[in-house]
């Protein structure tokens, strides 16, 4: 009987999870099933773009896993049986032997009162597509308001400014906006939100949002006829319902090799799961995150089922990128453990970095075969929870 691998989401972290399984074992004894809720891979860090009014490349998932061996269901997953070992996709069963968890994350309104019922984001590509049909009905001279100053906010507001010079934008961070920046990378984002044309309310605690606007903590009110809510991501709420050990924030615990602390037959990549890195800072939600967790896991995997060596490293950063519309960016090098440095590249040619990593993180899920490693071998071990390495977040 084969060993059957379920992936559960196909965003970076799954859809690379996939793919170098797939390179990795040989066919004859796995059988790799991709469970996603959309026929196709989406750029998650394109939303922004796609939201402005920019049209993203399709990639069916299908033909892109077409002749690997991985079979691409499209479906909802609507509940994980970790002790039964198996995944409800709606009234349907599929089962598992070794789960692959990628489910990656959703937009997190932190309470705030009509956050839920009044905003926009870009978490997805159907809320993306929600923005950019509110943003062509607002006339010239309408507003629209971002909340969060992080990566996802700044991306958002200057995409939108750019794309809709007639409306007004502005960005509302409860610190200063690009606050975690170096000084220079600073000066040059504030050049380019002057550039554009927008608006920056820093300290601003957005603790109502209205129809119209938002109220803040002292009280004062932001008008926009759109908002568009960045202030942040949490855990798909699945994982929290079953009996997997998670953090507070429904991440799924695991060790070094991005297996579950609770249950060594699951392993989480990607957002879902909350994993040390360089320093022994729990890893950010971010595509740098997802890829190299997937590749990692996914090697780890194939070691413990053909018994071979399991590998062990850390995983680190190098930079953070930030899109500025379509030809400006900034590309902040940080630390391995995400600690910004003084070295910053900025304008045109952060852009093209910027788009050539973007562009590098799709081709190697479009291109599953052509990645290494690409040497298949066959299952010789059975995989214990012995074999669990121990560090843990």
């Amino acid at each position: 009987m084969k060993h059957r691998i379920v992936v559960l989401g196909a965003g970076y972290a799954g859809a690379n999870a996939a793919g170098r399984l797939a390179r990795r074992l040989h066919r004859d004894d796995v059988e790799i099933t991709l469970v996603n809720g959309d026929a196709e891979f989406v750029e998650r860090v394109r939303l922004h773009q796609l939201a402005g009014g920019q049209d993203l490349k399709p990639r069916p998932l299908r033909d892109l896993y077409a002749g690997t061996g991985v079979q691409v269901r499209t479906a909802r997953v609507t509940a994980v049986d970790v002790e039964a070992k198996t995944v409800d996709l709606g009234g349907e069963t599929l089962a598992y032997d070794t789960l692959v968890y990628a489910l990656g994350s959703v937009i997190a309104d932190h309470g705030v009162p009509g956050a839920a019922e009044h905003t926009y984001n870009v978490a997805g590509k159907q809320a993306a597509l929600r923005l950019r049909a509110r943003l062509s009905e607002v006339t010239p001279g309408g507003t629209v308001l971002v909340v969060g100053g992080g990566l996802t906010g700044i991306e958002a507001a200057t995409e939108i400014a750019e794309a809709h010079p007639g409306l007004k934008v502005a960005i509302a961070a409860r610190g200063r906006v690009g606050d975690w920046l170096s000084d220079k990378a600073q000066r040059h984002l504030r050049g380019a939100l002057d550039r554009l044309g927008i608006t920056a309310h820093d300290r601003a605690d957005i603790t109502r949002v209205e129809a119209d606007g938002v109220v803040t903590g002292t009280g004062a009110k932001i008008p926009a006829q759109v908002t568009v809510w960045t202030a942040g991501f949490t855990a798909h709420p699945i994982a929290a319902a079953t009996t997997l050990e998670v953090s507070d924030t429904g991440r799924i615990i695991v060790d070094a090799g991005m297996r579950s602390v609770s249950h060594p037959d699951v392993y989480a990549v990607g957002d879902a799961a909350l994993a040390e890195g360089a320093g022994g800072k729990p890893l950010r939600m971010s595509c740098a995150s997802g890829n190299p967790m997937a590749w990692l896991a996914a090697d780890v995997i194939a070691a413990r089922l053909t018994g071979r060596t399991v590998p062990q490293t850390t995983i680190g950063y190098f930079g953070q990128c930030i899109s500025l519309g379509r030809r400006d960016g900034i590309l902040q090098f940080v630390t391995p453990d995400d600690q910004v440095t003084s070295t910053v590249i900025t304008g045109r040619t952060a852009a093209r970095i910027k788009e050539m990593i973007c562009a590098s993180a799709a081709w190697s899920v479009s291109h599953p075969t052509m990645m290494m490693p690409s040497r298949r071998r066959h299952l010789t071990a059975t995989d214990t929870a012995a074999t669990r390495l121990p560090t843990r977040v």
